[in-house]
């Protein structure tokens, strides 16, 4: 389901000269430093044990075009450009112009051997392409960096309505973290200390080592991942219809970064095996709990959200991310898009593992769908009238008497 009251827009080209980004539905008055609230996340997502060769050359900042005046948001639209440093390499293979007929073909770059698991053949034969450059350079996972542009400016509004996240990774190839069932209060300022983003650090070594040895083996390698939200009131979302379930809208953002398969709620796939007694949260009275209305959970197995709502409880959604489709080594039989004829798949510049930076677009993708479902809830034209809202309805929960008595529909 698309975003409806804070949507956005992203365009670019992986070795374009930039990318662009489009968030509207912000109230005004929302207070923005682009060099403090959006370019420490862009240096977030190219971090990370695995990363290729591009990360070294981009730096990735935001400059804001429109919406922005006096460091507070105006309420229109918030319009960014991201440069790519690295387009000054590629002025000939992504000229807008049409080819010099004289000129080399190599020099335009051509990729006819499409690699599998990317989205090169699928998009040649839907576009009717015959060079799959058309298709790898926009479905590049370097448009993620738009996003989470986006998505920063969705984690200062959340903030101000007093709700945090982060992220952490859980798993690399077949090393999996051993967590504690209490997580730091600053979830990313722990797990962003390690160089795979995990708060274990027994499983850093092994993680870090599967990592290096994919890359002498000219492989790559997959993993897990989790985001949390905290702060959130209960009520986000709805069951009333399929498309406003919180749940679906959050694993459609998730499942759109680039190479996840998998995303679940809390311990969801666990849970599957388990009986009921073990899975469903006891529920008990708490009037410290404001935020969930008084009551809390023995424990949060539902991953902070029943029926498609939110229960005040901290929101936990995991994604599981599959080996990066560029092989440096292992190159996997491809058909040449040319003649027909059997060949190994083209090779591109990419990362042996982008888990940690999985992680951070994740946190984007999480922030604009919680934002978008806080406004939805909420309304407000500006920051003050949110938080009034907001308010009232805190009041409202927090006053309901077990006393109080209306029609036994109500």
């Amino acid at each position: 389901m698309p975003l409806d009251h804070l949507s956005f827009h992203t365009a670019g080209e992986s070795h374009g000269r930039g990318l662009v980004a489009v968030l509207e539905g912000l109230p005004a008055g929302v207070p923005l430093d682009p060099a403090r609230d959006i370019d420490p996340e862009l240096k977030r997502r190219q971090g990370g044990h695995g990363r290729g060769r591009r990360m070294q050359i981009e730096s990735d900042r935001a400059e804001i075009m429109s919406g922005l005046r006096l460091g507070s948001t105006l309420g229109s639209p918030l319009s960014m450009v991201i440069w790519n440093r690295d387009w000054k390499n590629w002025t000939t293979a992504m000229a807008h112009e049409e080819p010099d007929p004289e000129g080399n073909p190599k020099a335009l770059r051509p990729v006819y051997l499409p690699r599998p698991g990317h989205a090169d053949l699928a998009g040649v034969l839907k576009y009717d392409r015959r060079d799959a450059r058309d298709i790898l350079e926009r479905a590049s996972a370097r448009e993620t960096a738009a996003r989470v542009a986006c998505g920063a400016v969705a984690r200062v509004l959340l903030k101000e309505v007093g709700a945090t996240l982060g992220s952490h990774v859980t798993r690399i190839g077949d090393v999996e973290a051993q967590l504690s069932e209490e997580l730091p209060a600053d979830l990313n300022g722990a797990s962003d200390r390690s160089p795979v983003r995990t708060l274990d650090p027994t499983a850093e070594a092994g993680m870090i080592s599967a990592i290096d040895s994919a890359r002498e083996e000219g492989d790559t390698v997959g993993g897990c991942f989790e985001v949390v939200v905290r702060g959130l009131p209960v009520g986000l979302g709805s069951y009333v219809s399929w498309d406003r379930k919180l749940d679906g809208r959050l694993a459609q953002a998730v499942m759109s970064v680039h190479a996840i398969k998998g995303v679940e709620v809390g311990p969801a796939f666990i849970n599957a095996g388990r009986p009921g007694s073990r899975v469903h949260d006891p529920i008990y009275r708490d009037e410290t709990r404001t935020r969930s209305g008084g009551f809390r959970r023995s424990r949060n197995r539902s991953g902070g959200l029943e029926g498609g709502v939110t229960t005040g409880s901290p929101l936990v959604v995991r994604g599981a991310m599959k080996p990066i489709s560029t092989l440096l080594r292992k190159r996997l039989p491809s058909v040449d898009l040319r003649d027909g004829t059997t060949r190994h798949a083209t090779v591109e510049r990419s990362d042996v593992c982008a888990v940690p930076a999985a992680a951070v677009v994740a946190e984007a993708m999480v922030a604009l769908v919680v934002a978008d479902a806080m406004l939805e809830k909420f309304g407000g034209d500006s920051l003050g009238e949110l938080r009034r809202n907001l308010d009232s309805y805190l009041d409202r929960l927090n006053s309901r008497g077990f006393r109080e008595r209306g029609p036994e529909r109500a």
